[in-house]
């Protein structure tokens, strides 16, 4: 393989990818996207009631492999609509309200974007000896309207959910910045495996399943619908874990993580040990860098879901470190992206057709 693997093509496609807003429960448009950078190098795709979409290499092979990334983003519901013309909102996934203070919003309805800004009352104006925090309870959209029948006029409406603007950009050269990277970026790798299995004309014994699951920011729903669909014999998972080298993080509790010292691999009752060997094993002769974390009970991941569907599926997880989560600034390093697909694809092609990763072998 070429040292650089990310190209002009995949960038336009992340970026076109991430700029599109796919919130918990409304991720179609972003599949879409998906599917349709993928259709070069696979035979086939499948969707799912919810909006899941697979796309399948070798789609008759008996033995079943999934390499996983969830679709959605977080967002906010309208969920009160004062006399005023205010809005007050309510989580869809695990929106920061400390962040949403003067952030600028948009507003979906069904004839389109209305925008919005989280409003905050001035520094003179605010009590100093009882300064008030943003709490979920407090934080408001304010659209410009004078009242609440100004805001129905618009269509907006308690239910329409709200994300925001922010774009892709590059820090430094090799710093990808944006909102929804998590788990945007498990999406984009994921179909960036099958593309180099495409063009470097690999043949693989079993059949892939790329899966781009929804729902993971509520509870890993989208996962746990769609490995009861495929009964996949093996699962990989990407998402995203915490960068801790920033400020008011505490490594002791969180972990040693670094942006740009490699994928990170799991360790955790979830994880299949023998997959995740496979997967260390791999790094090493490969020379790719890499680093661990331990993860109590669950991994928090679509891990845990594939891990304990169909009477136990073997399933690893390889995150992508990431700085910032949930926030609209979120950090990848390009080099880790580019590790985390090497990755990927370096095992599968290690990977015994039929190979059960059972510890009674």
């Amino acid at each position: 393989m070429a040292k650089s693997i990310l190209n002009k093509k995949s960038l336009t496609f992340l970026e076109n990818y991430l700029n599109n807003a796919a919130p918990t429960g409304y991720e179609w448009d972003g599949q879409k996207l998906w599917m349709d950078y993928l259709k070069p190098y696979v035979d086939e795709f499948f969707t799912d009631t919810y909006g899941t979409a697979v796309a399948v290499i070798n789609p008759k092979a008996k033995f079943k492999v999934v390499i996983e990334g969830h679709a959605d983003e977080i967002s906010w519901y309208v969920n009160y609509i004062s006399d005023n013309g205010l809005l007050y909102v309510i989580r869809n996934g695990g929106s920061d309200h400390q962040i949403a203070p003067s952030k600028i919003v948009n507003i979906h309805t069904k004839d389109g974007i209305i925008k919005g800004v989280f409003g905050w009352p001035a520094i003179h104006t605010r009590n100093k000896s009882k300064e008030e925090a943003p709490k979920p309870d407090n934080i408001f959209i304010d659209v410009g309207a004078k009242d609440k029948e100004e805001v129905e006029k618009m269509g907006i409406h308690v239910g329409c959910v709200i994300t925001y603007p922010d774009t892709f950009h590059i820090l430094n050269g090799d710093k990808f910045v944006c909102r929804a990277l998590d788990n945007r970026m498990g999406g984009f790798m994921i179909a960036e495996v099958a593309r180099l299995l495409h063009e470097n004309k690999k043949k693989l014994p079993f059949g892939l399943y790329i899966t781009n699951s929804v729902q993971e920011e509520i509870g890993l729903r989208g996962a746990q619908m769609i490995a009861e669909r495929i009964k996949p014999d093996v699962a990989i998972v990407t998402d995203v874990t915490h960068d801790t080298t920033t400020p008011m993080i505490d490594k002791k509790k969180q972990g040693s993580v670094e942006l740009g010292a490699g994928p990170v691999i799991a360790y955790a009752p979830a994880v299949q040990q023998k997959l995740r060997d496979l997967i260390t094993t791999t790094a090493e002769q490969k020379k790719i860098p890499f680093q661990r974390a331990a993860l109590s009970r669950a991994t928090g991941t679509d891990t845990d879901a594939f891990a304990y569907s169909n009477s136990g599926v073997a399933s690893a997880l390889i995150s992508l470190p990431l700085r910032y989560m949930h926030t609209t600034v979120e950090m990848v390093h390009r080099d880790d992206v580019e590790n985390v697909i090497k990755l990927i694809y370096e095992t599968l092609l290690k990977m015994k057709n039929g190979e059960t990763f059972s510890y009674f072998e």
